[in-house]
């Protein structure tokens, strides 16, 4: 039997900026949010891996656009949100439901607010550490855009999330790292810790590597999104229109602000 430790986890890259996320133990894989079939393929071809399982998170086409074309490859299940419009056949998920592949089991969160039926898949060993495939609701630094939902339900999902274990790696859609830094300084300049962590993260694109993933307890530490009870978060919120000292009214303008932050 494979042992969770003995699992690889891998960033696919796609698109311009986008991460499909790989595990496999040598033998089989799952990936997650495969938004084009090429990378996964060449990754499938490279090291023989049979393809045993799909993760999806929410609908948007750069997340479930490869879902298809992998079924050629594919010897197992689909698993998505079960509110939302992905590629048939699919097993619909949601909040309190567990998933298996590979032998891991994956449990469901109902993460709404960038999606209305968004969904992410924590695992409390997935591949020897515990794991949080958050698709486009919590970004390192920052959080998805509001397309279908409320400030309100993202400062709830957000606190879902902000409950995992501090080990938990942060596997989101997008390598957006450096911009949401440039803007959590905004909002916090004194915060050594994002300073820090910024150094690192330049250093890790400079060798062409993927900032992803982080930790819980660093988006905890550098994340303003995570931050609404921060009394100086809560500050700079209500300078830039937050209509209270409410954490969905400050998340509410930080993420207005960050719409037009350059």
């Amino acid at each position: 039997m494979i042992r969770p430790f003995d699992m690889k986890l891998t960033a696919l890259t796609a698109f311009t900026d986008n991460y499909i996320w790989m595990i496999d133990d040598g033998h089989r894989a799952l990936v997650v949010d495969p938004g084009e079939p090429g990378p996964v393929f060449a990754a499938l071809d490279q090291r023989g891996l049979e393809l045993a399982a799909i993760l999806v998170t929410h609908h948007h086409a750069d997340h479930v656009g490869g879902v298809d074309a992998l079924r050629s490859r594919l010897t197992g299940p689909v698993f998505g949100p079960a509110h939302e419009k992905v590629p048939q056949p699919c097993i619909g998920l949601e909040q309190g439901q567990t998933c298996e592949a590979l032998g891991l089991t994956f449990e469901v969160i109902d993460v709404p607010a960038h999606t209305a039926g968004h969904i992410a898949f924590y695992c409390a060993q997935g591949a020897g550490e515990p794991i949080v495939f958050c698709g486009d609701t919590l970004f390192s630094a920052g959080c998805g855009k509001l397309f279908e939902g409320t400030a309100a339900q993202m400062f709830s999902s957000l606190g879902k999330l902000a409950k995992l274990p501090d080990d938990t790696r942060v596997c989101s859609g997008h390598e957006y790292t450096l911009s949401n830094l440039r803007f959590a300084q905004a909002v916090e300049p004194a915060n050594t810790a994002i300073r820090e962590y910024t150094a690192a993260c330049e250093k890790l694109r400079a060798d062409g590597r993927p900032t992803l993933p982080s930790a819980i307890g660093r988006e905890r530490q550098i994340n303003p999104f995570m931050r609404c009870a921060v009394p100086v978060v809560i500050d700079a919120a209500h300078a830039h229109g937050a209509s209270s000292r409410e954490g969905s009214e400050v998340l509410a303008a930080l993420r207005t602000w960050k719409n037009e932050f350059r």
